[in-house]
């Protein structure tokens, strides 16, 4: 009878061996993990939701700093000088002015500009919008305030479209942005304004209680200054003041 040969055991103690090392490397990266991973996978987590907390306190100051800046508007003011008249080769007259925001102590606030219009009799369109009492108590930056736009200056012989812009679309007033102060924030926020001006659903959506639109005129001479005011209840006025300085 054959010898039987002794069965060999190396499959088994590879199989072992594979199994040991597999543990070892599992062990290996759930300690890394543990230790290495997972507290940068936190610190991530903490630093993202410290930007998220800073993006929102930024945001909040943001909106309590604009609404403080439209707290002190409860009028805007301008200086029209007539800098001179004459009439043109068809016999229209043309009107040279210059126009200036001011303060209430007739200090300028914003650049002055000139323009030269077809017609004696000037047109001021304004435009104001107030919204509902709660937006107010809410302190809301766009809304808690009636606001006042100088949309454009023209005359009688002209269309009011054909008229020159003075607050410009899509930008917040200057007087308002403090010489291009303005935030993200209140970039999104005049967007949003001139969306409501000239959309009625969208503004009766957003709590505007009424829009005031107003173009007040007067025949201007030559020589003069004429100030106007508009009042955040929509009220305007042109008033004639002193003679021009020469």
């Amino acid at each position: 009878m054959a010898q039987e040969r002794p069965k060999r055991k190396w499959p088994v103690r590879l199989a072992l061996w594979a199994v040991l090392l597999v543990a070892a490397a599992a062990a290996g990266i759930y300690v890394a993990d543990r230790l290495l991973v997972a507290p940068r996978r936190a610190l991530e987590r903490r630093i993202e939701d410290q930007q998220r907390e800073i993006a929102r306190l930024e945001e909040k100051n943001q909106r309590l700093e604009t609404y403080l800046r439209l707290l002190r508007f409860t009028e805007r003011r301008a200086r029209i000088e007539v800098l001179g008249q004459r009439l043109d080769n068809a016999g229209v007259p043309v009107t040279a002015i210059r126009f200036t925001e001011i303060d209430g102590a007739g200090n300028p606030v914003t650049v002055a500009r000139e323009f030269t219009l077809a017609g004696r009799e000037v047109y001021i369109d304004t435009l104001t919008i107030r919204f509902e009492d709660h937006f107010v108590e809410q302190g809301d930056p766009l809304k808690g305030r009636a606001l006042m736009l100088f949309r454009r200056i023209f005359t009688s012989g002209m269309r009011p479209e054909e008229g020159h812009a003075l607050d410009r679309e899509g930008l917040p007033p200057e007087v308002y942005a403090e010489r291009n102060a303005a935030t993200g924030f209140e970039k999104k926020l005049w967007a949003r304004f001139w969306e409501l001006a000239g959309d009625e659903e969208l503004a009766a959506e957003s709590g505007v209680r009424a829009i005031h639109g107003d173009a007040p005129y007067t025949r201007m001479e030559p020589g003069r200054v004429y100030h106007v005011t508009l009042r955040s209840t929509g009220e305007v006025s042109i008033t004639p003041g002193s003679r021009l300085l020469r």
